[in-house]
C-alpha cells in the first residue's frame, strides 16, 4: 500500500511526513530550552512548497543545514525569507504557533516583517539568474538536512552540529533516512551542499548513490566571507562545479 500512494502521489510529501513524526518524537537536553519544528506548525506552507515545486527528477539540489530563525522557522520553506516565499514563490497558507514558544522568537507566519539575510541572498540569487520560479525548479531544488531550530534559554540560536553526540546521533538516524530517500526519488547529478556542514553529511549520507557532491559559500551574515560579495563567490564556485 505504502509504496503504491508514494508512485500515486508526490514521494517528498510521504518521506517529509514521517521525518516530521519521527524527530517530533526525539527529545533534547539543557542548554537547548525550545525547539521548533516547522514541519509541524507550518506544515501546510511546507506542504505547498512540496507539491508545487518537488515534483519530477532534478539535476541539481542545494542542501541546507537546518531553519533560521526568520527564514524557514516561519514559513516552512528552506532558507524561506518571508517576502521571497510569499511574493516571488507564491507560497500561501496559515502558520500555526509551536506549543512552546520563546518569547524572543515569536512565530508569526508569513506576517513576519523580520527577514533572513541567508534566505533573501539565496532566493534573490535565485530569482534574478532565473527570473521566474518554475525556471529554477524545473532542474533544482533546495531542501534542509535536519528541520529543527534549536534555542538556548536566552534565545541563542543552537546548531545540531553543537549537540552531544546521543542526541545529534538520534536526529542524524532520521535526517539521514530521509535525505537519502530525498535523493533517491529526484536522482540528482549533483547535491550542493550550502556551508561545510551541509557537504559534509550529503557526502556521509549519500555514499554508494550515482551523485556528486559539492559546496557553496553559506550565506549567513555570519561569514566575513560571505558578507563581500555573497553571489558573485556563489557563482564562481557552481561555475567550478559545471552548475552555471
Amino acid at each position: 500500500m505504502g509504496a503504491k500512494k508514494r508512485v500515486a502521489g508526490n514521494p517528498l510529501v510521504d518521506i517529509t511526513a514521517e521525518l516530521r513524526a519521527a524527530v517530533d518524537a526525539l527529545t533534547f537536553a539543557e542548554p537547548v530550552a525550545f525547539v521548533y519544528n516547522p514541519l509541524a506548525y507550518a506544515w501546510e506552507l511546507h506542504r505547498q512548497y512540496l507539491e508545487r515545486y518537488g515534483q519530477g527528477k532534478k539535476k541539481v539540489v542545494f542542501l541546507g543545514m537546518n531553519p533560521g530563525p526568520w527564514g524557514m522557522a516561519q514559513t516552512g520553506v528552506p532558507f524561506g525569507e518571508v517576502s521571497m516565499v510569499r511574493d516571488w514563490l507564491r507560497l500561501d497558507a496559515q502558520v500555526r504557533a509551536p506549543a512552546h514558544e520563546h518569547p524572543k522568537r515569536p512565530i508569526e507566519g508569513l506576517a513576519c516583517e523580520r527577514s533572513e539575510v541567508s534566505g533573501a541572498r539565496l532566493w534573490g540569487w535565485v530569482k534574478e539568474r532565473f527570473g521566474q520560479p518554475e525556471n529554477f525548479f524545473r532542474e533544482h531544488y533546495v531542501a534542509n538536512y535536519c528541520p529543527l531550530v534549536f534555542m538556548e534559554e536566552s534565545a541563542r540560536n543552537r546548531t545540531p552540529d553543537k549537540l552531544p553526540a546521543p542526541e545529534r546521533e538520534a536526529l542524524g538516524a532520521v535526517c539521514d533516512r530521509a535525505l537519502r530517500q530525498t535523493i533517491e526519488v529526484l536522482e540528482p547529478e549533483l547535491v550542493v551542499g550550502v556551508g561545510v556542514y551541509a557537504e559534509e553529511q550529503a557526502a556521509r549520507v549519500l555514499g554508494g548513490l550515482p551523485v556528486q557532491i559539492g559546496r557553496i559559500l553559506h550565506p549567513s551574515p555570519a561569514s566575513p566571507v560571505a558578507n563581500r560579495g555573497w553571489a558573485a563567490q556563489a557563482e564562481v564556485q557552481l561555475a567550478a562545479l559545471g552548475v552555471l
